[in-house]
């Protein structure tokens, strides 16, 4: 009998080690870095163009956690890119050209401006100018987006840690006079306006910025070269430098997948998407070694009505038939449209971002899974 109840108790006791055990290996980690890629005007036609041009596979296939947002603007169903960026770097709706306010034109709050009273890094990437509408949301509070010189200034005093992009001349060669890229080296930068340097020459620095185009950097097809996958690459081991210091924020765009949306341009929009394919690459790479990198890759908003459809050819006698092995490109649109936007997610808190939800839920995904906005 006390043999019994000796097996008893220990039976007991492994049920309980085992439900401890299960309680404990199902806590989700908090991430203690996010890189967020943005395709400007990427729906999922543009992603599935990557699965029958590129030539390998497309690191978009590398995603398990899939979900969908709405991307309609405050007063408008179909959004801009401004008020795209705004909902991701402020979690709220705005108007159609309004950057890091909100529907009253007030300042918000943006993710960079919650994060470094925390000392975690800041970065940003785009193959636009950096003062554009994306990049601008994450650092800017303006009415208009086409105020560049302004948001210029914001940059100038904003607690970002590294960039790379165009755009010079709205800190050098500016209509007030002032050298905005002097200002930037008295607040630490060091500032490279011909190429991309190898991380050594920076890594002593506190602060780098890259602005290697008097506006826009030149599309993937006119010898811009891998500027868009080497700047993530450099940006993730700058800001993740410092062993004591290490958590960093960073947003990567794909600006001109949406230009060549605007173009009707095929050739142009694929050949940005798959350079913007080559960028998911490098962050998941990194979130693959490092194990504590929340990747989020989605996009503001579909541009062209793009679509990828059966080529239609014409018969000896003259009537038409779709080769259905022959893929064309087709637009129905040179504008935006209101299609539902993909979003994958890789590493720890992926899973929250699966399900149909409004784009300004990826800012409020992205704080609760890192718990950034919390209390010290």
């Amino acid at each position: 009998m006390k043999f019994k109840k000796i097996i008893l108790g220990c039976i007991v006791l492994m049920l309980f080690s085992c439900k401890q055990t299960t309680k404990v290996n199902n806590e989700v980690i908090a991430p203690k870095n996010v890189i967020l890629l943005i395709g400007d005007g990427t729906g999922l036609t543009q992603i599935s163009s990557a699965f029958y041009f590129k030539e390998t596979s497309p690191n978009y296939a590398r995603f398990k956690h899939i979900g969908l947002i709405n991307t309609s603007s405050s007063r408008e169903d179909i959004t801009d890119s401004a008020a795209g960026a705004t909902a991701f770097a402020c979690g709220v709706k705005t108007y159609n050209g309004a950057v890091g306010v909100a529907n009253d034109s007030t300042k918000v709050e943006n993710l960079v401006e919650i994060i470094s009273p925390k000392n975690i890094k800041s970065g940003l990437v785009s193959t636009s100018s950096i003062t554009h509408a994306t990049p601008a949301c994450f650092y800017a509070h303006n009415i208009s987006r086409g105020s560049a010189e302004e948001i210029a200034l914001d940059l100038v005093n904003s607690d970002v840690d590294f960039f790379a992009g165009g755009g010079t001349g709205y800190f050098n060669n500016r209509s007030d006079g002032k050298d905005l890229l002097n200002e930037l080296k008295e607040k630490g930068f060091t500032i490279d306006t011909t190429s991309l340097s190898d991380f050594s020459s920076i890594q002593q620095y506190s602060k780098a910025a890259y602005l290697l185009a008097e506006n826009h950097m030149p599309p993937a097809s006119e010898n811009r070269g891998d500027f868009l996958s080497k700047a993530t690459e450099l940006g993730i081991q700058f800001l993740n430098k410092d062993e004591e210091n290490s958590n960093f924020f960073m947003m990567v765009e794909g600006s001109q997948v949406d230009w060549g949306g605007h173009a009707n341009d095929g050739a142009y929009l694929v050949s940005e998407l798959i350079d913007f394919d080559d960028a998911i690459g490098k962050a998941l790479d990194f979130a693959e070694l490092d194990g504590n990198t929340l990747v989020v890759v989605t996009g503001d908003h579909e541009t062209g009505g793009f679509t990828l459809a059966s080529t239609i050819k014409k018969r000896e006698d003259g009537s038409e038939y779709s080769d259905y092995d022959e893929i064309s490109m087709k637009f129905s649109t040179k504008g935006h449209s209101a299609t539902l936007i993909p979003v994958f997610a890789y590493g720890p808190g992926s899973e929250e971002f699966i399900g149909v939800y409004e784009n300004t839920d990826i800012f409020e995904k992205i704080l609760k899974m890192t718990k950034w906005r919390s209390e010290d």
